[in-house]
């Protein structure tokens, strides 16, 4: 028993000891909460408390359940079999596949992935003849999962007009087919087992009696139903189970999976739960990233509270390196890389956080024109991803007609009712007539013949259209006129997908800025044409297989959203800009910025020894450059822990006050918020009689707040924020600002 015990610092040893009880486990980042897991169930076991069968854990991803599950098995001569130890999704699976009958499904239901399940409501759609254009699959997907993880069946939706209504025929539908097919996707997974034990009482009072001891990993992600389905477990707050759960409301950050942190505190009210732990010794970062991610969580309100702390010492300042633009500051991290290597830094130690999936085109870019092997983790590659591949095969298909493989891919994207059936006949004109496919559509007769018609003017359109166009506009036009656009914003979750487009033109833009316009030197005029060959070549080549393979040394690339609970030696957090991180989304409420915040938490806590903040004065997003305040997160980190890269000249002299400071958090009309004290670091420039923090007028873009100025007398410029219309670098000498 000692040994088992051995190592435990005082929070964790009270935590793993603790009489049965409900109980809450604060588990700080870098603090052990597996090990607490692990070993709060060998010790209930070895002390004779529960046997292995009394014992139920939770936890979120299979790769979680597994390593909890060798863990215990290592510490103690167990039988693995006789745990229950498991996602809510497979715990779920094992309780139907042995109740399938009280359950109302086959003995060999079979399980549907994300995957099948859309292919399944596609299916449904044709066979009902309803339209995806006004019944997206995705958007009836989203739909019906939001619906049975509130626990909703289609008879307790409200539905308040015909749309709603229609939608809520079709979840009766889709349950009536997947009834009929023995089939279940993953929400009714945990809602048919809730169901079961809810109405089941004889067989829900045997589980309540078997798990005297149920633990939960990550408790802060779970959504209502899961914390429904693990009370149902518990019997409720009266019967004296021990419901043992650990996680960090400051690491929720899956509100738009449907997580609710407000779940910790209405357990701690619903269960009485006396005692509470903190685990706030950390193991993995220095005391000054620690410190750090103290100081901007501590901004959030709403948190039960802790503060992380560590015997390894303080190490060193988190470093700030603030860009004149992303690719300049793409191409600084790369040296910044290139000399951590020399140095005798491995490059899988190495990581680049960013918060969104559009930002890792300029990072690629470099990384890969410098010979540096990187992984994107967790996603694609940009070149590889789907939107973007469905653009190359327009582009393509502009420039070379007869491009089968570009013409299959996109002949019905977005859908245009031009079904297999119609692409088998059309292959087999073509093959007849020994031509490409698009030679052979006059041969295709009948409707399909009609539709496959109608895509060829479009292409004949889109090559109209796109003459005399520059590069980057004639994507745009591109992507648009295809409907690529207009198709991903009726998707719920497509904004992602229209960011990367949306960085596509960016990237044609970068593309004829840095390589194309030698074309112009070389034959006197620029061609278009040319032009848009040789991007596409570009394009080909950094989508090329020079990704490294997983397990070489290699730089990370990825989402601070992937990075959650992984640790590097060495993070780079790039884009601390305001309307990025935090982003545009998040800025209308306070539940949206907390969960920002908590998301800078999580990047930060990711470093052991050194962490990097990097911004961008100017940046290309959604297919304009933007000139973005510094990041509030930023300001909220004391000054005393870092230390500017960046020479004096090229950022203000003194520190910027917090965006928080400009503006009031509920706005007044027309977006200017109160302006900050009479003394700024501007106060002595010339600037024609305005001042820093003065609300001013624009002739096209409305009412503003300056907020930062620069140069004086003729050569003085100003940055003003304009609410919606963005943050705007104006020279005074031109923009003719007038006083409000």
């Amino acid at each position: 028993m000692s040994s088992l015990l051995a190592g435990l610092n005082e929070a964790q040893f009270a935590a793993v000891t603790l009489p049965p009880q409900p109980a809450l486990i604060l588990a700080g980042a870098g603090s052990g909460k597996t090990r607490v897991l692990t070993t709060r169930i060998a010790w209930l076991i070895q002390t004779g408390q529960v046997t292995p069968q009394g014992i139920l854990a939770v936890t979120f991803t299979n790769k979680a359940a597994r390593e909890m599950l060798a863990r215990v098995t290592a510490m103690l001569p167990l039988d693995p079999r006789g745990l229950w130890i498991g996602t809510f999704h497979g715990l779920c699976n094992r309780l139907l596949r042995t109740h399938f009958r009280d359950a109302g499904l086959p003995q060999l239901f079979q399980i549907l992935d994300s995957a099948d399940q859309l292919a399944a409501i596609k299916r449904l759609l044709k066979v009902l003849n309803v339209s995806d254009e006004k019944f997206p699959p995705r958007d009836l997907q989203y739909f019906i999962n939001a619906q049975k993880e509130a626990g909703l069946r289609p008879q307790a939706v409200e539905a308040w007009d015909e749309y709603s209504r229609r939608r809520v025929a079709l979840y009766a539908e889709y349950e009536a087919q997947c009834q009929r097919e023995g089939v279940v996707d993953f929400a009714e997974l945990l809602l048919r087992t809730f169901e079961l034990l809810e109405r089941n009482e004889p067989l829900r009072l045997h589980y309540q009696a078997r798990f005297r001891h149920i633990l939960v990993d990550e408790f802060q992600d779970t959504n209502r139903l899961q914390y429904r389905w693990l009370k149902c477990l518990a019997g409720g707050p009266e019967s004296g189970a021990a419901l043992f759960c650990v996680g960090d409301d400051d690491q929720s950050i899956y509100a738009f999976r449907g997580a609710n942190v407000g779940n910790m505190r209405t357990f701690e009210q619903e269960f009485h739960v006396e005692t509470i732990i903190r685990l706030e010794q950390n193991y993995r970062s220095d005391g000054n990233i620690l410190q750090a991610a103290n100081a901007l969580i501590s901004h959030n309100r709403h948190r039960l509270g802790k503060n992380l702390w560590t015997e390894q010492g303080d190490g060193e300042p988190i470093r700030i390196f603030e860009a004149f633009s992303d690719g300049d500051e793409a191409r600084w991290l790369v040296e910044e890389m290139q000399s951590l290597v020399a140095d005798g830094m491995a490059r899988q130690d190495m990581a680049v956080l960013y918060r969104s999936n559009a930002q890792s085109r300029v990072l690629e870019h470099q990384l890969f024109s410098a010979g540096i092997p990187y992984r994107v983790y967790g996603g694609l590659r940009f070149f590889e991803r789907q939107e973007i591949k469905h653009a190359l095969a327009y582009l393509r298909l502009l420039v070379n007609p007869d491009d089968d493989t570009a013409f299959l891919r996109v002949v019905n994207f977005p859908p245009r009712g031009i079904g297999a059936r119609t692409l088998e006949v059309l292959q087999d004109a073509a093959r007849v007539a020994g031509s490409s496919l698009i030679r052979a559509v006059p041969g295709v007769a009948g409707k399909g013949g009609a539709h496959l018609t109608q895509f060829v003017a479009l292409l004949e359109g889109l090559r109209r259209q796109g003459a005399g166009l520059s590069l980057a506009d004639q994507i745009a036009q591109v992507v648009s006129g295809a409907g690529l656009t207009l198709h991903y914003q009726k998707e719920r979750e497509g904004q992602e997908r229209l960011e990367n487009l949306d960085e596509l033109v960016n990237a044609a833009a970068n593309f004829m800025a840095e390589v194309a316009g030698r074309r112009a030197t070389e034959e006197g005029t620029a061609n278009p044409q040319a032009e848009l060959v040789d991007f596409l070549a570009h394009a080909a080549l950094e989508a090329g297989d020079h990704q490294a393979d997983a397990g070489a040394d290699a730089v990370q690339l990825m989402t601070v959203h992937a990075a959650k609970g992984l640790e590097f030696d060495v993070v780079f957090l790039s884009g601390l800009e305001e309307g990025l991180f935090p982003h545009d989304n998040s800025l209308q409420g306070e539940e949206g910025l907390e969960e920002e915040r908590r998301l800078m938490y999580v990047a930060v806590t990711r470093a052991r020894r050194r962490l990097y903040f990097s911004l961008a004065q100017n940046r290309m997003l959604h297919g304009q450059t933007r000139y973005n305040l510094r990041s509030r997160f930023i300001t909220e980190v004391p000054p005393v822990l870092c230390k500017w890269l960046t020479p004096e000249r090229t950022r203000p002299r003194a520190a910027e006050p917090s965006f928080s400071r400009y503006f009031d958090p509920a706005p007044q009309r027309g977006g200017v918020g109160r302006p900050p004290p009479a003394v700024t670091p501007y106060a002595g420039r010339d600037l024609g009689g305005l001042r820093v923090g003065q609300n001013v007028s624009h002739t096209r873009f409305g009412v503003g707040v300056i907020v930062a100025a620069e140069g004086s007398g003729a050569e003085a410029r100003v940055q003003v924020n304009f609410g919606k219309q963005g943050v705007k670098w104006l020279a005074l000498g031109v923009a003719k600002l007038e006083p409000v």
